[in-house]
C-alpha cells in the first residue's frame, strides 16, 4: 500500500515571552497552509509556569497530515483534495483508503483494500448473545459502544498496536463490523432477526440491507438512497481535532488496543453538543412540526436573548462561513425529498427554516448558516432511519478519521502518552479533624 510522506512543519520565526525576570524565546512554526503556532514544548522546564485554555480552542494538540480546515474561508480537504472533489469522485472505502495511506489507491490497492474489508464483515457467532443483555431500548450508541470494546475479547490476535499488520487486520474488522454492529442494535429494539452481510453490495448497500432487510422477503436498496448515505458518511469522515478524535489520540497515547481506542471514541461522539446534534436537529423539527408548524414562533424566540430556545442545526464552532459539507449534502437532501414526495410535516417545517436562515440578516450577519447536522437529520429521516441511529451513523462515517489519527500518531516519532497539566484551585494543606469532632 502507498503512504504518503510526512512533512514537519518548520520554524519560521521567534516571539520572546516575559515572565518577571526570565525572558524565554518561543519557536514560531508554520505548517504547509501558513498556520502558525507557538512552540511551548519547553515553557514549564524554563520558566515553571503552564498555559491555561479551557477547552483546548487555542491549544495544537500535535501536528497532522491528515486534514486541513479554515473555518473563515470555508474549506475542508482531506489529504490535500477538497472535500468536493471528493464526494463527486470517491466512495467511501476508497476515501477511507486515502484518509489512511495519504494517497489515492491504484486500482489494484483498491482491490485489495476492499477484499480485506469483505473479508470481515460478519461478527462472531458468540457476540450475537450480548444483545440479549441489553434492554430493547437501550441506546444504540451505548450498545455500539460496549460491543466494538469487546472485540478485543474476541480478536486478541490483533490487539498489539506496535505490530503492523496486526494493526491491519484490526482496521480491516473495524470498517467492516461497524455497520454489522450497528444494523444489529437497531433490529434489536424492533424485535427482528439479525441478517448476514451480503459481500456482493457495496459498503452502503450492505449497510441498508442489514438494517431493512428480514428473512420473509428480499429487500430492494434504492441506489440514491445508497448514494444519499455514501455522501453522509465521507462528509462526517474526519475533522481534525475535534471531541471524539482527540479522545481516540488521547486513549491511545497509553497504547490501548484499537478496540478500545474506538469505543472511547463512540462514547465521546454520543455528546449532545458532538455527534449527537444531528438528533437533537431533528427532535427540535418535532418540537416545532407538533406546536403547528409556526417556524416564525421559533426563529422569533432564538433571537430572544432572555429565552433559553435555541435552534439547533445552524451555526458551527469553527465555520465562520458556510460549512462546505452542508453545501454538498443539500443537494442530496433536495435530491431525496423530490423524488419522494413524503408528505411529513418536518420536511415542511426543515424547508422554511432553511429559508428563514439563508434570507434572515439576523442569520446571515451572524453567519448562522444551516449546519452538516441539519441536513443530514433530514437526509436519515428520509432514509426511514429512526432517531436514535442518527449518532450511530455519524460514528461509521467518523470511523476512517479516528483509524487514520490514531495510526499517524503511533506513527509520529514524537509520541507520547497525553497528560495536560492543571491550576489547582482548591483548599491548601488543611490539619486532619477526627470523626467525633467534626460538626
Amino acid at each position: 500500500m502507498s503512504t504518503a510522506t510526512s512533512r514537519t512543519a518548520e520554524q519560521t520565526d521567534t516571539a520572546k515571552l516575559s515572565i518577571g525576570d526570565t525572558v524565554l524565546e518561543l519557536p514560531v512554526i508554520t505548517g504547509t497552509e501558513n498556520e502558525s503556532a507557538l512552540d511551548i514544548s519547553k515553557l514549564r522546564a524554563k520558566t515553571g509556569v503552564i498555559t491555561l485554555d479551557e477547552g483546548f480552542v487555542n491549544t495544537g494538540s500535535t501536528t497532522s497530515a491528515i486534514t486541513f480546515l479554515n473555518g473563515e474561508e470555508g474549506i475542508l480537504r482531506y489529504r490535500g483534495y477538497p472535500i468536493e472533489t471528493i464526494a463527486q469522485n470517491c466512495d467511501f472505502i476508497e476515501m477511507s483508503y486515502l484518509l489512511l495511506y495519504g494517497e489515492l489507491p491504484t486500482a489494484s490497492e483498491l482491490r485489495t483494500f476492499r477484499e480485506g474489508i469483505r473479508q470481515h464483515t460478519m461478527i462472531h457467532e458468540e457476540m450475537k448473545s450480548f444483545y440479549n443483555g441489553f434492554p430493547r431500548d437501550a441506546h444504540p450508541m451505548a450498545i455500539l459502544s460496549s460491543v466494538v470494546g469487546a472485540l478485543s475479547t474476541f480478536y486478541q490476535d490483533s490487539l498489539d498496536p506496535n505490530d503492523p499488520e496486526q494493526v491491519t487486520i484490526s482496521i480491516y474488522r473495524l470498517l467492516a463490523k461497524l455497520p454489522t454492529i450497528a444494523a444489529y442494535s437497531y433490529k434489536k429494539s424492533i424485535g427482528q432477526p439479525f441478517m448476514y452481510p451480503r459481500n456482493d453490495l457495496d459498503y452502503t448497500s450492505n449497510f441498508l440491507h442489514l438494517m431493512f432487510a428480514t428473512p420473509a422477503g428480499p429487500y430492494e436498496i434504492d441506489p440514491d438512497f445508497a448514494e444519499a448515505l455514501n455522501l453522509l458518511l465521507i462528509v462526517h469522515a474526519d475533522h481534525e481535532q475535534n471531541c471524539s478524535t482527540s479522545t481516540v489520540r488521547m486513549v491511545g497515547s497509553s497504547d490501548a488496543n484499537l478496540f478500545a481506542c474506538i469505543s472511547a471514541g463512540i462514547s465521546a461522539l454520543w455528546g449532545p453538543l458532538h455527534g449527537g446534534a444531528n438528533e437533537a436537529c431533528v427532535n427540535m423539527l418535532q418540537q416545532i412540526a407538533d406546536d403547528g408548524g409556526d417556524v416564525d414562533k421559533y426563529v422569533n424566540m432564538a433571537k430572544d436573548k432572555t429565552n433559553g430556545f435555541r435552534l439547533m442545526g445552524f451555526g458551527h464552532r469553527v465555520y465562520k462561513n458556510y460549512d462546505p459539507r452542508a453545501l454538498i449534502i443539500k443537494k442530496a437532501c433536495d435530491k431525496l425529498l423530490a423524488k419522494l414526495q413524503l408528505d411529513d410535516p418536518l420536511f415542511e417545517v426543515a424547508q422554511k427554516l432553511e429559508e428563514v436562515a439563508l434570507r434572515d440578516p439576523y442569520f446571515v450577519e451572524r453567519k448562522l448558516y444551516p449546519n452538516v447536522d441539519f441536513y443530514s437529520g433530514v437526509i436519515y429521516r428520509a432514509l426511514g432511519i429512526p432517531v436514535q441511529m442518527f449518532t450511530v451513523l455519524f460514528a461509521i462515517g467518523r470511523l476512517p478519521g479516528w483509524l487514520a489519527h490514531w495510526v499517524e500518531m503511533h506513527n509520529s516519532p514524537s509520541k507520547r502518552i497525553g497528560r495536560p497539566r492543571q491550576i489547582y484551585v482548591g483548599p491548601t494543606e488543611r490539619e486532619w479533624t477526627p470523626i467525633e469532632s467534626r460538626s
